[in-house]
Order: structure tokens, then C-alpha cells, then sequence
């Protein structure tokens, strides 16, 4: 028996296998991106309350309603237009699926969509299961900013799409308005789709306030918003993402859905209208108590040796081992995370995962710090041995 040419194309997730590692060997797992705290009360309870409740039974494909509503009368806002539950949003399970939803509505075999390497390692396979070609454009260490005109150059006839993740897994980076003006003139001037990745939109650092790009009058109808609540709220395991889009392009990306994943989870749904309701003062609580975390994760890394730049956005650190001294600093960066797994203790992933492009990607691994202050400073506490404090 043959497996199909694609499944040849990508392996499975490294990150989630570091979590199988971390698991076998009780270490604490900073490699995946999941927090070690519980969601707020309050959803928790309307998660239980829906389950006894009657939503147990698919609901409109497009989204429960009330969650439908919450996330148009939040978006109408954050877009600066009038999005209408009914034709501009879809709920679907977690930002993976909007984001594959979006390539397979939008690629035809053979077209090439932009990638910004490091990048997300669900991305690449999206667009291999799309039929499409997908074209890295490298983000340099240590600033990881965005060359205009390297993303210029990465265009050719046969582009289609952008996708564009901001704030950015995993640098950090929050895109400035030069390099948003980048975006702008590429996608205009050569007629091309973007879709963005804005799930750590709520996730920001130094006051730094996130502005999605379907916001911005030339990107308005030829982008695809794609977001989720697995990060602000905690509850990574419900896989509730959204996607917010024109009319045309959401009359595209609905019929992907439905035959997808039909509906995510009725309950899940329905007590995520619930979360939409919490104050602003909460997403004001989730930057104080991740701002607290960032401080403690860039200590622990410099206190173990790491060289690393604070994020401006998200929960994650591209930290360089290569001025640690020891023997396996030397070994390439999936070693080196492995070996911090089995004998340090601590879960990480090397850098390559986040790179198609040759070259890009060792002598870094990446933490994820969405922990509560004490797992971290445990983690500390181990990586200590490596520098020998």
C-alpha cells in the first residue's frame, strides 16, 4: 500500500512530540504552548451548564449564534466595519482549521502562497494539503524584522496568497508600520490574498497595542481574519478559532468548514459567548500576569547562559544556546532539545522546526511560557546545572 504524495511532504508535529518526550521523562514542558493554569471560573461553569443543559447537538455550522454575534459586535470594532454574524464569520475548530479552511478556498494547485520564516509548523502542511507551493521568506536574527524588499522579490506569477502571523510565533515580534506598509504594497500592487494568523492579539507587552490588518482601508477586501480563544482564555484543549472575512471571501471559506469539521464543539461554543462578555479590565489582568511571566522566563534564561531578545507579543522566546558551555552545545538544535528533555529536565524545541529554508534555524530553540510563575522558576531551577550555578 502507497500513502498519498503529500503525506511525503511534512512530518508529524515536533512540538507536540516534545510534549510526548516531556512526558515520558517528567520534564517540564516549556515546548508546547499551553498553559498550566485553569480558564476563568466563569467559562468553565457555562461549559458545564451547556453540556446539561440542550447544546449538545450540532449547531449552525457557521457558529453557535450567540457566539456568532459576540465575535461580529467585537470585530465590527477592531475592522472598522459593520461585520455581520450572519455572512462574515465562521467559528471552526481552532486557527488550524481557519487557516487550512482559508488555503483550501483560496489555492488552486500549483499556486505559491508567502510564508514568513521562523514560522508556525502547521503552515507549511496547510498549504501542501492545498495542492500549493509554499514560499519561505526569512525573518533575520537577531531583530527578526520583516525586508521589504526580500518579500517583494518572493513574489512571482503564480502568487496567490500572504499569510501573515502577528504578533508572531515564534519571535515575538509585533510588526511595525513600515513593515505593515510592506505587507500593503505587496498584496496590493500584485493583487493577492492575506490571510492573517491573530490568535496572541491580546497577548502584547510595553504597551504595545495590536491592529489587525483587514483594519487598514487597502487590505479590507482581500483579507481573511483568523483568530481563536484558545490563548486569552486558556482553553487550548476546546479548539475554538474564527474566521472573520468579506462577503466573498467568507462565501469561499464557509463550504471548506461544513465539509470539514461540520461545527466545533456545541457546548464549547456556547460557553465561549460567555468569555466574550468578561470585562476589559480581564484582557487587562492577562497582559499584567503574562508581562510577570516574560520577566521571569528571560531571568531564567539568562541566569542558564540563553541569549535572548524580550518578545514584544505572544508567549514564546527564540533563545540561543550556543554560548552555553557544554559538550552538547556543539550538537544541532533537535538534539540539544532533546537533550535538555531527558537530562535537564526542561521541554523545548529546536529552531530548524520553525524554518523550511536551509541554514535558518540552529543554535536556537524556542520556549513557550504560558505557566504559572512557580512552574517557571522550577524550570530555572533546572536549567541552572547548564551553567554550572
Amino acid at each position: 500500500m502507497y500513502a498519498a504524495t503529500r503525506t511525503t511532504q511534512f512530518r508529524e508535529s515536533q512540538i507536540r512530540d516534545m510534549t510526548r518526550l516531556a512526558m515520558a521523562h517528567n520534564a517540564i514542558n516549556l515546548s508546547q504552548g499551553f498553559p498550566d493554569f485553569d480558564p476563568p471560573q466563569a467559562i468553565v461553569d457555562a461549559a458545564v451548564d451547556a453540556i446539561r443543559g440542550r447544546d449538545n447537538q450540532y449547531t449552525v455550522t457557521w457558529g453557535y449564534p450567540a457566539l456568532r454575534n459576540a465575535l461580529a459586535k467585537r470585530y465590527t470594532t477592531a475592522l472598522g466595519w459593520d461585520v455581520d454574524p450572519n455572512v462574515h464569520v465562521t467559528v471552526v475548530c481552532g486557527v488550524t482549521e481557519g487557516i487550512t479552511a482559508a488555503m483550501l478556498a483560496f489555492l488552486n494547485p500549483g499556486d505559491e502562497i508567502i510564508i514568513l520564516e521562523p514560522a508556525h509548523e502547521n503552515f507549511r502542511p496547510a498549504a501542501v494539503l492545498a495542492g500549493a507551493v509554499p514560499v519561505a521568506v526569512p525573518l533575520e536574527a537577531p531583530n527578526y524584522r520583516l525586508d521589504p524588499q526580500r518579500l517583494a522579490a518572493a513574489v512571482t506569477p503564480r502568487t496567490r496568497a500572504l499569510l501573515f502571523n502577528t504578533p508572531h510565533n515564534p519571535t515575538g515580534r509585533v510588526f511595525d508600520d513600515e513593515e505593515i506598509a510592506a505587507v500593503i504594497d505587496v498584496v496590493t500592487q500584485n493583487d493577492l490574498i492575506l490571510i492573517t494568523d491573530e490568535i496572541y492579539d491580546r497577548i502584547l507587552y510595553d504597551g504595545r497595542v495590536h491592529v489587525s490588518p483587514g483594519r487598514l482601508d487597502p487590505l479590507r477586501e482581500r483579507t481573511v481574519t483568523v483568530g481563536g480563544l484558545s490563548k486569552s482564555f486558556a482553553i487550548t484543549g476546546w479548539r475554538l478559532g474564527y474566521v472573520v472575512a468579506p462577503a466573498q471571501l467568507s462565501a469561499a471559506i464557509r463550504p471548506i468548514h461544513d465539509y470539514m469539521t461540520i461545527c466545533a464543539p456545541t457546548p464549547l461554543q456556547a460557553a465561549a459567548a460567555v468569555a466574550m462578555e468578561l470585562p476589559e479590565s480581564y484582557y487587562d489582568q492577562v497582559q499584567t500576569e503574562y508581562a510577570q511571566r516574560r520577566d521571569v522566563m528571560m531571568g531564567v534564561l539568562e541566569e542558564a547562559g540563553f541569549v535572548a531578545s524580550p518578545p514584544e507579543g505572544a508567549y514564546y522566546v527564540l533563545a540561543d544556546y550556543t554560548n552555553i558551555y557544554a559538550p552538547q552545545a556543539s550538537w544541532d538544535c533537535e538534539r540539544f532539545a532533546r537533550w535538555l528533555t531527558t537530562d535537564v529536565g526542561v521541554a523545548a524545541v529546536g529552531g530548524t522546526n520553525f524554518y523550511s529554508l536551509p541554514g535558518y534555524g540552529e543554535g536556537i530553540v524556542r520556549f513557550a511560557f504560558p505557566k504559572r510563575l512557580a512552574t517557571l522558576q522550577a524550570a530555572g531551577e533546572r536549567l541552572k546545572q547548564i551553567s554550572g550555578k
